[in-house]
């Protein structure tokens, strides 16, 4: 099985970027705790968009991108307990770790400081990882996650880093019935912020720069609905309102961070899961000294959370807001995704044989 090749969506040169070509690739060597998919959907993340421009530095070429993936189990190693061949799973952009770390023994697996990117990283013996723009995947166990029955394939694709990333905040700070939640920009995080947020009983108060979105937001489920301007005048009537907010913004340039922060309860969290090209704007220690806020980030989020997150998007009937192409439209998609013209995630289908 050695020999076994994958084919992907390759782009071969950051300058051109939404130039993708056909390319084979070797797969890493096959383990007894690895499970193997045959790729029937991926999400397209703005982390690939970010990544193919080299936004985030330089990347190793040629590279399949895409790390919202699910398929079918095509093969299990001996030691794989959780998955038979013919299960549907899936892989989120985390795809190996150390395995015996603090963070892994924890269920914070996902903060591993050896931890293996889906894409464009490295495994220990040096195979670089390619992502689910592509033919198939193989992954140790603990990095792919059963599909449950009552979700779809297409509704589950993004859900294992746009969902993950912005269920993670919200479970890890107690979300629930009797908070009160800020959701920053209405994309493809946001949206899902909004579905997970409602459907953990928090109130949910979303903040749009986008005129265009709110009826959709209401339509999501939004408590309330604020057009934002970079004035942050917006922020004067919800001062110390809000437990939480997950910011989504992907662009720094003119955020009203000051205000964001003003809004929380005291010693409210302001969690950024937008990882803008350029940083994010300058603070003063009285900026967050009024409330005792805090301001930190988030990293995807655990297998455990995962699981919790499917079952809850299955119990809850969840469906995300998604446009599905097929694979071999990737450049449409990431180009589309690029000018902000997306409601609000595309999911590419398998077009390859």
């Amino acid at each position: 099985m050695s020999s076994v090749e994958f084919k992907g969506y390759a782009v071969t040169d950051t300058n051109k970027w939404s130039q993708f070509s056909v390319i084979d690739f070797q797969p890493k060597k096959f383990e007894d705790t690895d499970v193997e998919i045959a790729i029937t959907h991926c999400g397209v993340c703005g982390s690939d968009l970010h990544t193919i421009t080299s936004g985030w530095g330089e990347v190793p070429l040629p590279l399949v991108v895409g790390h919202e993936i699910v398929g079918k189990v095509t093969r299990v190693g001996s030691k794989v307990k959780e998955f038979k061949v013919g299960d549907r799973a899936g892989i989120g952009a985390q795809i190996g770790s150390c395995y015996s770390c603090r963070a892994c023994k924890t269920d914070n697996e996902n903060y591993c400081s050896k931890g293996v990117e889906t894409y464009a990283s490295k495994y220990p013996d040096g195979t670089l990882t390619q992502g689910g723009y592509s033919t198939a995947i193989r992954g140790n166990e603990q990095f792919v996650f059963p599909i449950p029955d009552k979700l779809e394939s297409r509704d589950a694709a993004s859900m294992l880093c746009a969902g993950l990333t912005v269920f993670s905040p919200l479970v890890r700070n107690g979300v629930g019935p009797g908070t009160k939640v800020g959701i920053v920009g209405i994309g493809g995080l946001g949206h899902y912020a909004v579905l997970f947020g409602k459907a953990l009983g928090a109130e949910v108060y979303a903040f749009t720069h986008d005129n265009r979105k709110v009826e959709d937001i209401k339509k999501m489920g939004a408590d309330q609905v604020t057009v934002t301007d970079d004035k942050g005048e917006f922020a004067n009537d919800l001062a110390q309102t809000l437990d939480l907010i997950i910011s989504t913004r992907d662009v720094a340039e003119g955020m009203p961070l000051q205000q964001y922060l003003s809004m929380l309860w005291v010693h409210g969290r302001l969690v950024t899961v937008g990882l803008p090209d350029q940083p994010l704007p300058q603070l003063s220690a009285f900026d967050l000294n009024p409330n005792g806020c805090y301001l930190g980030s988030t990293h995807i989020g655990s297998k455990k959370e995962a699981v919790q997150m499917l079952q809850l998007a299955a119990d809850k009937g969840i469906k995300p807001w998604i446009e599905e192409l097929p694979m071999k439209e990737a450049k449409q998609a990431v180009e589309r995704l690029k000018r902000n013209d997306v409601r609000y995630r595309f999911v590419l289908t398998q077009d390859l044989a």
